[in-house]
């Protein structure tokens, strides 16, 4: 498989790279119709996720949700690919924050920040935010098993000065820069289904009730970390723009879940306004029947 991928699969996802964006879209429309008609890639969990969220309640409307949600995800997969190519004026131009100065006030006041984001919009850009932040951005991931596909994927995600840390080496890391006295901007897109464990944080999200993860609440008490929200708003195919809302500077003076609560609402209201822009496939509502009672 490790030659597989460094002789073959790396050198054409490379080419794809290269290719226009005008070229790109035109394969992602093709790659679209097969998704969705043809694989029907997940459109079981995606159907019951878009019903059980209530995003609408006309079946009509939710179809045209499902179909334009195909279609962005397969803009999204290419997207993904021009990240290794693009420039760095480009990129600036494609994915911006509307409101960076929220940042450079922390920095000012010689804070990190902890943001929180989701997998909405176009969510893998987000590693570009090194070009509006004054702080350093890492973000937190799961390690591929694979070593071959795990070099090829950090190839293409590490080209625009953002870090990856494994989400088994973010407490570690993060004491490290603390104690360095670096600046740092923790990214963490906490809206996947949490595993259940014996102290699981449940909450309504979509109207259903769901394990939901608490560690960047966490962690920013720990280190008293500014939180921040960041909105991402489609603007067109190709196009970001991120809008970032200051969740608190001072994390301890909330209760415990509050952050993650004030978190979860600001994400229910982007997704009920654009639902075709969420990452609808993931199977989110897996745990909904294992939900403790009141």
């Amino acid at each position: 498989m490790n030659y597989l991928t460094k002789f073959i699969i790396s050198p054409l996802l490379i080419f794809i790279s290269y290719l226009p964006f005008r070229v790109l879209y035109f394969i992602s429309d093709i790659f679209y119709y097969l998704l969705y008609y043809i694989i029907r890639y997940r459109r079981k969990i995606v159907r019951k996720n878009l019903i059980l969220s209530n995003v609408s309640k006309n079946y009509k409307d939710l179809l045209r949700i499902e179909k334009e949600f195909y279609r962005h995800l397969t803009d999204v997969f290419f997207e993904m690919f021009k990240f290794y190519s693009i420039s760095p004026d480009k990129m600036k131009k494609r994915f911006y924050i509307e409101n960076p100065e929220i940042f450079f006030e922390l920095e000012k006041k010689n804070k990190s920040v902890m943001f929180m984001t989701s997998h909405y919009g176009g969510y893998e850009w987000f590693l570009s935010i090194n070009y509006h932040v004054p702080q350093l951005p890492f973000a937190v991931y799961t390690p591929l098993t694979n070593k071959g596909l795990e070099k090829l994927i950090k190839k293409f995600r590490l080209r625009h000065g953002s870090k990856l840390i494994s989400r088994y080496e973010a407490g570690s890391y993060i004491k490290k820069q603390i104690k360095e006295n670096k600046l740092f901007l923790y990214g963490m897109a906490a809206d996947q289904s949490a595993q259940i464990r014996s102290i699981t944080y449940w909450k309504e999200f979509l109207g259903v009730k769901v394990p939901v993860f608490t560690g960047s609440e966490r962690i920013a008490k720990q280190h008293n970390i500014p939180v921040v929200f960041g909105k991402v708003v489609k603007i067109k195919r190709g196009y970001y723009k991120v809008i970032v809302d200051l969740i608190s500077e001072f994390p301890n003076e909330f209760k415990n879940y509050q952050i993650t609560d004030i978190y979860l609402k600001k994400l229910e209201e982007q997704i009920i306004d654009k639902p075709e822009y969420y990452y609808w496939t993931h199977n989110r509502f897996k745990h909904m029947d294992k939900a403790p009672k009141d």
